[in-house]
């Protein structure tokens, strides 16, 4: 091949290495021979419910029309979302999952010599999206493994185009209050763009905890991330979306692929926002989850970043990525976290009881294992 095709891609693309998933059932299974039916998968903060009967139900009705575009303003979705939120539904944008959505955010307001400001140990789409488009990305400290939000706005200068602030944090679980939010926000200029990322809010409660659309009146620089993918339980569907001022929401419109999200995820996501029932469930579930995992590993003897996610992070006291195969070995799928700058944590999910309990004894039995250099 005469020509390095890798050389013509665009600066910022030539040095980006790919997003990594967690690891598949199916990939785990062929490669250490293993039954799938005795694999669990706790690696990509999904809900262990499973999806709801109402969403799927809508899912399926939508399938018998699979030969029609999706509607590429995604009413129907955009309709209930105004509904449930109070916001108008010109305040929208839909995405591909939430990803999609910031990958369009960056895009349309950042640039070459512009920066975007991030968290450490903050969601790993932010650096690669700035990357992406040849931004400056500039990674402020974290503190007590979560953001300094002060620092942070200490960091914006009149270069600064964006600032990404996920509350609550992947893939430490850290979150801030309201007050503290509402604080960072009145000391970021109006013409810098705030990204709250809010993927993982639906499992907060308690008004001390922030909701991002409340806020939107009173800081039009704000955009609200959200995602059907956790809590609501449509991670493969993949839905994601913003709440915004009209104004912004009309520019990432523009640039939004107009058939980015499908029908039967559209239907999908509209029926299970009518779920109360399956959200509460997710609630009650992830609560008794988190505080499973978290006595385990005060009796393992491990510490671990307190979380109010749908995951908590482990610190194994070695390299993690030696306790990571050996629980790939006893058929537990988790995440490494060494490219956030964790290499001795692992970043579990939370499953079911009975699912926790295997990747629990799981753990303790590969630590032990490495204790006496087995």
């Amino acid at each position: 091949m005469s020509v390095d095709y890798q050389s013509l891609a665009v600066e910022g693309v030539q040095a980006l290495s790919p997003y990594q998933p967690g690891k598949p059932i199916e990939e785990l299974a062929r490669e250490f021979g293993l039954n799938p039916d005795e694999i669990i998968k706790l690696a990509s903060n999904e809900n262990p419910l499973g999806p709801s009967e109402k969403a799927m139900a809508a899912a399926r009705k939508a399938l018998e029309e699979s030969c029609l575009y999706p509607d590429g303003n995604g009413f129907a979705l955009k309709q209930a979302l105004a509904s449930r939120f109070g916001v108008a539904m010109n305040q929208i944008t839909l995405g591909n999952g939430s990803n999609d959505v910031l990958e369009v955010i960056a895009r349309c307001f950042a640039g070459p010599n512009s920066e975007v400001v991030f968290s450490q140990y903050a969601f790993a789409v932010y650096p690669l999206v700035a990357q992406a488009i040849g931004a400056k990305g500039v990674s402020v400290p974290a503190k007590a493994w979560g953001h300094d939000l002060d620092a942070m706005a200490d960091a914006v200068n009149e270069r600064t185009k964006l600032v990404f602030v996920a509350n609550p944090n992947n893939p430490t679980g850290t979150v801030h209050i309201a007050d503290a939010i509402e604080a960072f926000l009145q000391r970021i200029p109006e013409q810098v763009l705030v990204v709250l990322d809010e993927a993982y809010c639906e499992y907060l409660t308690g008004k001390a905890f922030p909701d991002g659309v409340r806020l939107l009146e009173r800081f039009p620089n704000l955009v609200v991330c959200r995602t059907f993918s956790k809590a609501w339980g449509l991670a493969a569907m993949r839905v994601g979306y913003a709440f915004s001022s009209p104004a912004i929401a009309d520019v990432l419109n523009r640039v939004r692929q107009p058939f980015n999200v499908n029908s039967i995820a559209l239907a999908a996501a509209a029926a299970v926002l009518e779920d109360e029932d399956y959200l509460n469930r997710s609630r009650e579930v992830n609560e008794a989850g988190l505080r499973q995992l978290a006595e385990g590993f005060e009796k393992i003897g491990v510490p671990f970043i307190p979380s109010v996610g749908n995951f908590i992070a482990v610190e194994v006291g070695q390299q993690a990525a030696e306790v990571y195969q050996a629980l790939l070995s006893r058929g537990v799928i988790v995440r490494p976290v060494a490219g956030y700058g964790m290499p001795n944590h692992l970043r579990v999910s939370v499953g079911l009881a009975e699912e926790n309990q295997r990747f629990l004894d799981a753990l303790s039995d590969a630590l032990r294992a490495a204790r006496d250099g087995h």
